[in-house]
């Protein structure tokens, strides 16, 4: 690399960073598997996760990449020798695939959201089915998963300030615009109340040790947070030794939480005023895609109006995250082979591409990926991070944190969840994940 990019400002990392964090996962994952997991009860796991277990291991990405100002493929070999080089390669691995399965993801989402705007709604439940079925097949599928990863692609192309960063600073203030008006809307429909009781304030205490509500809590806060595949890692290589990375940290992980609470102010009301409650729990595609469209139709012009905000706040939060998943390994090549921006992003576009043919062609494909690099990637990712950072170097930890004058007490604080709660806890929720997924593709 020639010259190295850095961000214009700290306001400009965690803007970047939150929009990494803030994705699909939070507007179709989180009401899903609340839904599923007695609601408050899951809400309760997720945020307990978020704040003891993820938290410092994204404190620890930050610093692995700052620290060795080096692509998520080599910090860990720059920082701990080349026994580490498998884990360089795992956060290459899980940023492509997840990347390879959410391109289709946002293909049907930008498909869904042109049709609204300039078709309008589906007017009945065949209507939607039929709709979606020619959303999800055929050659659409392949076009929509191209535009995406092309305007991805683009993006990054322009750099860290010109792309990224500009990117940010316009698309995650406008996403939480969106998203509180479309929050306050939802809390205007008759059952909005019923459906926070139902899904936000009902605790279903045997949810808590229920394996598949463990699992997708734990998978819920990684792969909304985003850490553990490398693109936070890649964003703090460019950040500036002075900047405060727990209070970052702690600013990332607080919006993309208020974005998935959010998100279920809008889904829940929608989904008890419609009457789609046995689809969300039995379906995320079918509610997010097929329900919410129908039951959207029933209220004439303000019902197409809201499908379109609401599909545009999804692309919008897809597209700040696809762009940090393609840094990864466009920062990698050039890194490691010199390459140039250019060269490397259509590089990793075309092969990203290639690796998202399955899910393109078969929805078990898609969820068989969503699984693997969606969750368990991520959640071995991070307990890779807690290891090396809590354990193996420790003192790199300490250090940077230092230099940025974080306070004592904070530093301590993190040190000690890095080496003592979260790498245990991750282990059994990772653990409890492969179990779960396994017994879950036995019945198929």
């Amino acid at each position: 690399m020639a010259v190295k990019e850095h961000w214009q400002s700290g306001m400009g990392f965690v803007l970047a960073a939150a929009g990494s964090a803030v994705g699909l996962g939070n507007l179709w994952g989180f009401a899903y598997r609340a839904s599923q997991g007695g609601g408050a009860a899951f809400l309760a796991l997720y945020i307990l996760i978020v704040l003891v277990i993820c938290l410092p291991v994204l404190v620890s990405e930050m610093v692995l990449g700052r620290s060795t100002g080096k692509s998520p493929l080599l910090a860990p070999v720059e920082a701990a020798g080349g026994r580490w080089q498998a884990m360089g390669w795992l956060f290459v691995f899980a940023s492509c695939g997840i990347l390879a399965f959410y391109a289709v993801l946002m293909g049907w989402t930008a498909h869904t959201l042109l049709n609204s705007l300039f078709f309008g709604l589906p007017g009945d439940m065949p209507e939607a089915k039929a709709f979606f079925s020619s959303v999800s097949t055929g050659k659409s599928v392949l076009f929509g998963q191209l535009f995406s990863l092309a305007l991805t692609a683009g993006v990054v192309a322009a750099g860290v300030r010109d792309g990224i960063e500009r990117l940010s600073r316009w698309c995650v203030p406008l996403l939480f615009f969106l998203l509180v008006i479309l929050a306050v809307w939802a809390a205007s429909l008759p059952s909005a109340y019923e459906g926070y009781k139902t899904f936000l304030f009902r605790f279903d205490v045997y949810q808590l040790f229920n394996p598949t509500t463990v699992r997708n809590a734990f998978e819920q806060a990684f792969f909304s947070i985003g850490t553990g595949i490398g693109c936070i890692m890649a964003y703090s290589a460019y950040l500036d030794r002075r900047s405060p990375l727990p209070r970052e940290a702690a600013a990332v992980v607080g919006m993309d939480t208020s974005v998935g609470l959010l998100a279920g102010m809008v889904t829940f009301p929608v989904v008890m005023s419609f009457g789609l409650k046995e689809v969300i729990s039995s379906s995320t595609v079918g509610t997010l895609f097929i329900s919410l469209p129908t039951g959207l139709a029933s209220l004439g012009v303000t019902g197409r109006v809201v499908a379109v905000l609401f599909f545009t706040l999804a692309y919008i939060a897809a597209i700040t995250s696809s762009v940090s998943l393609l840094e990864v390994p466009v920062f990698c090549l050039m890194d490691r082979l010199g390459w140039k921006r250019g060269r490397s992003v259509w590089f990793s576009m075309a092969l990203i591409f290639l690796l998202g043919l399955p899910a393109v062609t078969s929805e078990s494909a898609l969820d068989f990926m969503i699984s693997i690099f969606g969750g368990l990637l991520l959640v071995l990712g991070g307990f890779l991070l807690a290891i090396l950072l809590g354990w193996v170097i420790p003192r790199r930890f300490d250090e940077d944190l230092e230099i940025s004058d974080s306070p004592l007490l904070v530093r301590s604080l993190l040190k000690f969840m890095l080496k003592w709660i979260s790498p245990p806890f991750i282990a059994f929720g990772l653990i409890v994940s492969i179990i779960d997924l396994l017994q879950k593709w036995s019945f198929v």
